[in-house]
């Protein structure tokens, strides 16, 4: 539906973000609902699609690892390998994402999760509990974002060449990285024994082989009709793929889910609490050295915003094939879905009300 702007000043995201994006919190609660209710009143057919796997002893869910390669594939066809001659351009900004996205972030959440749900909230969530939630909010922190990435910078002015630079050098880190991190993290930061062969297998059905395609269909497709065609006619069509995997995804997430958000549904707030922190936390530092490096606000937004925002499409997937699908952990992959587009809106308000602080360079 296209609106008529008059006179009218609206903000960003009244502007920009299309009625899903603006909206996603809804509809993940929506999610929540049907899925609650579908794993309350047909039990035995959700536990069927739970235990359907990829593979014997995977752990990894099919119809979740269905629905997770139709939201990632288009994502990946976005990745820009070319881009990545641009890489020794401009390396400040490159470099602060980096740090906070590889040297900070993960760590900084197992601290703080550690934290609050070994001690400040141990008086509500039991030992056991604890080291799952720790786990899930470990994966979620690993897993920089990619897809909203562009959708936050585009909120903010922010360039989209280097936003694009950003985000494909961060796919290609995550082949190398992510699995020893939260091996590492998770390991020593709870009780959990991490079965390292199920995060190579997880790492390898939800990054490597969806980059793979991505990259494979991106470049077969521009040699035959050209860059434009393919970023303004081909990959658009996939966008409503997308948010039906989502949605979709979420429904059965919450469903296998259903007993411990019924159960425990104080502790999808206090899930949250840890969550909210680590995002302002990092994306105030990300931020505050783009500033004192004299990035340009270009480049310091969707810096910022990449630091502090995730890949929960890889995490969930990820929580799930390492510890099931009813799992605290992939439990709180999931809140971090809930609390994604209202928490990276005010972030995207706070750069934008404090663009007058950076030089304006291109």
């Amino acid at each position: 539906m296209e609106i008529a702007i008059e006179s009218v000043v609206m903000s960003p995201s009244e502007k920009r973000l299309n009625l899903f994006e603006r909206y996603l919190t809804v509809w993940v609660g929506l999610c929540m609902l049907v899925g609650v209710v579908l794993g309350k009143w047909v039990p035995d057919a959700v536990q069927s699609l739970r235990d359907l796997q990829l593979g014997h002893s995977s752990q990894v869910n099919l119809p979740i690892a269905v629905l997770i390669w139709l939201m990632i594939i288009p994502m990946m066809m976005k990745v820009d390998v070319a881009s990545l001659r641009h890489v020794g351009k401009r390396p400040k900004g490159l470099f602060v994402t980096l740090l906070v996205n590889w040297l900070v972030k993960p760590f900084s959440m197992a601290l703080i999760a550690w934290l609050f749900f070994r001690h400040l909230f141990a008086p509500w969530i039991a030992p056991g509990e604890a080291d799952q939630y720790i786990a899930g909010t470990i994966i979620l922190a690993a897993a920089p974002c990619t897809a909203m990435v562009f959708v936050w910078s585009y909120l903010t002015d922010g360039d989209p060449a280097y936003t694009l630079v950003q985000v494909s050098v961060n796919d290609l880190i995550m082949l190398v990285l992510f699995a020893p991190i939260v091996g590492l993290l998770v390991s020593g930061a709870s009780t959990l024994t991490v079965p390292f062969a199920v995060l190579l297998y997880s790492v390898l059905a939800f990054i490597v082989i969806p980059l793979t395609i991505g990259i494979g269909f991106r470049t077969w497709f521009i040699r035959q009709h050209g860059k434009t065609w393919f970023e303004g006619a081909f990959l658009p069509q996939f966008a409503p793929v997308t948010v039906v995997a989502l949605l979709a995804t979420l429904i059965l997430i919450f469903a296998f889910q259903a007993d411990n958000i019924t159960g425990k549904f104080w502790h999808v707030v206090l899930i949250a609490i840890p969550i909210l922190l680590q995002v302002y936390f990092n994306s105030s530092l990300a931020y505050g050295l783009m500033k004192w490096l004299k990035v340009p606000h270009s480049i310091a937004a969707p810096g910022a915003l990449i630091g502090a925002s995730n890949f929960f499409e890889l995490a969930v997937a990820t929580a799930i094939a390492l510890f099931g699908p009813g799992s605290g952990a992939a439990l709180a992959t999931v809140v971090g879905v809930l609390v994604e587009v209202p928490v990276m809106l005010s972030v995207c308000a706070v750069c934008n009300r404090t663009k007058h602080w950076f030089a304006q360079g291109a």
